[in-house]
């Protein structure tokens, strides 16, 4: 379809995409459909209505999911593996019982901070959520403080890592569609997400937690503090082993910045183990004996758990999937062009449209991925015409875009509601200006960085 009422192939091009995008959000946010089915029904439209043939519209589809998957999927498999072994070893109440014990009551909600900055590397948000809910109500018993004041700080480490650092799905969605370089993506990420996880964590909680109280469900609580801390592992090796795959990938990021022509054999080394699949793998295999044979697991156990905790993982992977495959449409049909030639003509700064781009399809999914997913595709076009911006400071303000304003449509936002017992308007005035919170500080700080790189 080449024009509509007379407009030019650009502007009619345009429109469909707005079109869509709009069709996209109301099948998700308001019919509730799969987001998966739902990404994969706009692409196909999206397609045909800017003239694409349908073969070509398939190919883009295949072609879209394959290239997107074929390394995320390694990163989720793996990450998620990550996480299930420090879930069942008990490495997580380990470090944070450590850090409550060494920053003491008046200060343990920034020690929580760090717990969730720290938990929240290897595994989703919602595994995290999940991880560290016992350790809040455990944390709030023995200290006999608000779990809002202990609550906010973890969850604002969680959602940080979460939406910025490498390896979690969100930033290697992007890093890939925009070509950016990991280990210097990883070093501006705990550049901006560590202050912005103070703000939002810390400093947000000790002055909200004023405002809104509440008691965590009784029966939950005391499940959540049955835990014997003789059976822990240590604290050492379980930060070893959360840490290993940032460690091993900085590795590789440092060694070529010193050596970019490759010409020592350690580099090519430090290299091969810094690539985010093998240092995933060294991670996971290090963790299947560190938090797995060392804590007393049998080979079946582990086998266990580490084939267990994959199912809940088919729907992300899928949904990111769907994701590629709209962003390759957009591109593969002229879109991505039109849209960074408006944006180009506009003088619109990229940094904050790929935030506000996420921002815009986050509050209105209720999906981070999908807000990443999609915002890629919009945004990697763009890039190409913006040769002086920063791509990893562009895949930072993307994952900052799509933390934005977590709502009613959000599934995290009906946990974070049901585990911490509070009404609608009480985790609308907690969790969500939390993630307000972070999402623009997170932006603030990325854009005064550019100024600087």
């Amino acid at each position: 379809m080449d024009s509509i009422f007379g407009l030019s192939h650009t502007a009619t091009m345009l429109i469909w995409t707005l079109i869509t995008i709009v069709i996209l959000i109301v099948l998700i946010s308001k019919y509730k459909w799969n987001p998966f089915v739902s990404l994969l029904i706009s692409a196909l439209m999206l397609g045909l209505l800017t003239g694409m043939n349908a073969e070509d519209v398939i190919g883009s589809i295949t072609g879209g999911v394959g290239g997107t998957l074929g390394t995320i999927a390694i990163v989720i498999g793996l990450g998620t593996m990550l996480g299930k072994m420090m879930a069942e070893s008990g490495g997580a109440e380990r470090i944070a019982t450590t850090l409550v014990n060494r920053f003491g009551q008046k200060r343990v909600h920034w020690a929580m901070m760090i717990v969730g900055f720290i938990v929240g590397i290897p595994v989703f948000f919602e595994v995290g959520l999940i991880l560290l809910i016992p350790i809040v109500f455990t944390v709030a018993r023995k200290t006999g403080l608000s779990i809002i004041k202990i609550g906010i700080p973890i969850l604002a480490g969680l959602s940080t890592v979460h939406g910025l650092v490498p390896p979690h799905p969100a930033p290697m969605i992007a890093i890939d569609a925009f070509d950016a370089n990991l280990g210097m993506t990883i070093f501006y990420s705990i550049l901006v997400g560590l202050p912005t996880a103070i703000i939002a964590g810390p400093v947000f909680g000790n002055i909200i937690s004023k405002r809104v109280q509440v008691e965590p469900p009784a029966e939950l609580a005391e499940q959540f503090s049955l835990k014997s801390e003789r059976e822990l592992p240590g604290f050492g090796i379980t930060l070893l082993t959360i840490l290993l795959p940032v460690i091993l990938m900085l590795a590789g990021s440092v060694a070529m910045i010193v050596d970019p022509a490759g010409t020592n054999g350690l580099t090519h080394f430090l290299e091969f183990i810094g690539d985010e699949i093998v240092a995933l793998l060294i991670s996971v295999v290090f963790a299947l004996f560190s938090l797995g044979f060392a804590r007393g697991f049998n080979k079946s156990e582990i086998s266990k758990f580490t084939s267990e905790c994959l199912a809940p993982t088919a729907s992300i992977i899928l949904i990111i999937g769907g994701g590629g495959a709209f962003k390759q449409v957009l591109i593969d049909s002229g879109v991505g062009n039109a849209i960074a030639e408006l944006a180009t003509s506009i003088n619109i700064n990229v940094i904050l449209f790929a935030w506000l781009v996420a921002a815009l399809i986050r509050v209105a999914t209720g999906s981070a991925t999908v807000a990443m997913t999609t915002a890629a595709g919009i945004v990697a076009p763009v890039l190409g015409m913006s040769p002086d911006v920063s791509v990893e400071l562009v895949v930072l303000a993307t994952g900052a875009g799509s933390l934005f304003l977590s709502h009613v449509n959000d599934a995290g936002f009906w946990m974070i509601k049901e585990f911490f017992n509070m009404s609608v308007s009480q985790t609308l005035k907690t969790w969500s200006v939390m993630e307000c919170i972070l999402s623009v500080v997170a932006l603030i700080l990325i854009l005064l960085l550019s100024f600087v790189i």
